[in-house]
C-alpha cells in the first residue's frame, strides 16, 4: 500500500490552466475525497494520478516514486469508472479475471482472486452470468471486483455511484465504506456529490476552479469552512448568507439588517467589535434556525420575523423556505411546528452558532 504526494502540480490544455499549485498529501490506507461543481479540475486530478492525463509541471509521488513519467500500467493503481465500462460478451468471471490475464497470472491465483473478491462483494452468485444479465447495482459491484483482484497500492473511484438510482447510491456508497475498511488500502474518490463526501471520507479536497479551497475532516469543513465558498458547497441544505452591517452599542456588536437587529454571540463579540461600522456576510445553517416556543422564550433578542414561501415536510422534519427582505433563507423546523406557507412566521437565529465572512475577499473572519 501507499499514499500520495503532489508538489506544485499544474495541468495546462494548451494555454488553459485547469488545475493551479496542487500540493496534497495522501496518506497510506487514506479514504481521499475529491469533491466540487463540474469543471473544478477533480477528475483531472485523478488522471494525472492514473497517467491518462500527463502532469504539465509539478512532481507526483506514489509511495516514494516519483510516476510522472511512468506509464499507467506500471503504476501499481486500479480505477472505478462511472460507466462500470465491462466487456459485454464476457461472463462476471471473464471480466474480473481479465486484466490478471492479460498480466500472464498463473490460473490458480487468478481463480482465488476472483473467487475471493466476488465472496467479498457478494457476488459469487453472479460469476457466470453475462453484464446484460445484471441490475445497475450489480454492475458496480463486478467493476469494483475487477479493481480488488489487481491488489493495487491505490484504488481511484470517479464518481462511480453516480449511475445508481437515489436508494442504491446510499447502499453503495455504505458497501464501499465497509470495503476499504476490509482491504486496508488508499482511496482516492471524485463526486460532485456532497453527501457522498462527507458520510465516504477521512478528509475532504474540496476544489474550485482548478484550486484547492480547503483541505480537512468532513466535520471541520462543516464546522469551519474558510471560506464563502466552502460554506456553501457543504452541507444539505446549503448555509444561508445574509449581508448585515456591524454597530456597536454599550460595547456589544449588533448585526443589522432590512428585517433584523441582532446581538452578536458571547463567543464572537471580541471578533465583531472591531469591524463596526462595516459589512459583513452573515452565514447560518438551516438547523440553527428554529421557531422552537421554549428557545424563543429564552432569548428573545435572537428573534425576528420572517414571510414563509413553501413548507417541505421531510417526515421527522420540515424544510421551510423564508423570505427575509426578499432573501431567501431555507431552515430547518421540527415537524411539529405551525408554519405555513404564504404566512409571516416568528423565528430565532442562534447567534452562537452563525459564521462571518469578509465580503471583498470572502474568508471566514473567525
Amino acid at each position: 500500500m501507499a499514499g500520495l504526494v503532489f508538489k506544485g502540480v499544474t495541468k495546462k490544455y494548451d494555454q488553459n490552466e485547469v488545475v493551479h499549485d496542487f500540493n496534497l498529501e495522501i496518506k497510506d490506507k487514506e479514504f481521499m475525497v475529491f469533491v466540487g461543481p463540474s469543471g473544478c479540475g477533480k477528475t483531472t486530478t485523478l488522471r494525472m494520478i492514473a497517467g491518462l492525463e500527463e502532469i504539465t509541471s509539478g512532481e507526483l509521488f506514489i509511495g516514494e516514486r516519483l510516476v510522472n513519467d511512468v506509464p499507467p500500467k506500471n503504476r501499481d493503481i486500479a480505477m472505478v469508472f462511472q460507466s462500470y465500462a465491462l466487456y459485454p460478451h464476457m461472463t462476471v468471471y471473464g471480466n474480473m479475471a481479465f486484466g490478471l490475464k492479460l498480466r500472464k497470472t498463473p490460473k490458480a491465483e487468478i481463480d482465488r482472486r476472483v473467487r475471493e473478491a466476488a465472496r467479498i462483494l457478494d457476488i459469487e452468485h453472479l460469476l457466470d452470468r453475462k453484464p446484460k444479465a445484471l441490475s445497475g447495482g450489480q454492475r458496480q459491484r463486478v467493476a469494483l471486483g475487477r479493481a480488488i483482484v489487481r491488489e493495487p497500492q491505490v484504488f481511484l473511484m470517479d464518481e462511480p455511484l453516480s449511475n445508481l438510482d437515489a436508494k442504491l447510491r446510499v447502499q453503495m456508497r455504505a458497501e464501499i465504506s465497509k470495503l476499504r475498511h476490509r482491504l486496508q488500502t488508499t482511496v482516492v474518490y471524485v463526486t460532485h456529490d456532497q453527501t457522498e463526501a462527507m458520510t465516504m471520507g477521512d478528509r475532504i479536497v474540496v476544489m474550485k476552479d482548478g484550486f484547492i479551497q480547503q483541505v480537512d475532516s468532513p466535520m471541520n469543513l462543516y464546522n469551519h469552512p474558510k471560506n464563502i465558498f466552502v460554506a456553501g458547497f457543504i452541507g444539505s441544505p446549503s448555509m444561508n448568507f445574509l449581508k448585515v452591517n456591524v454597530t456597536l452599542e454599550d460595547g456589544i456588536p449588533y448585526l443589522n439588517h432590512a428585517e433584523f437587529h441582532l446581538p452578536v454571540g458571547e463567543a464572537h463579540r471580541q471578533t465583531l467589535a472591531p469591524l463596526s461600522g462595516k459589512e459583513v456576510m452573515l452565514g447560518i445553517r438551516p438547523e440553527f434556525i428554529n421557531d422552537d416556543a421554549a428557545f424563543m422564550a429564552a432569548h428573545p433578542d435572537w428573534t425576528l420575523e420572517a414571510k414563509v414561501e413553501v413548507v417541505e415536510p421531510m417526515g421527522a422534519e420540515n424544510y421551510v423556505y423564508l423570505s427575509v427582505a426578499d432573501e431567501n433563507v431555507v431552515a430547518r423546523f421540527e415537524a411539529a411546528s405551525q408554519a405555513k406557507s404564504l404566512q409571516n412566521h416568528r423565528l430565532a437565529f442562534d447567534m452562537n452558532a452563525i459564521h462571518y465572512f469578509d465580503i471583498e475577499t470572502q474568508a471566514a473572519l473567525l
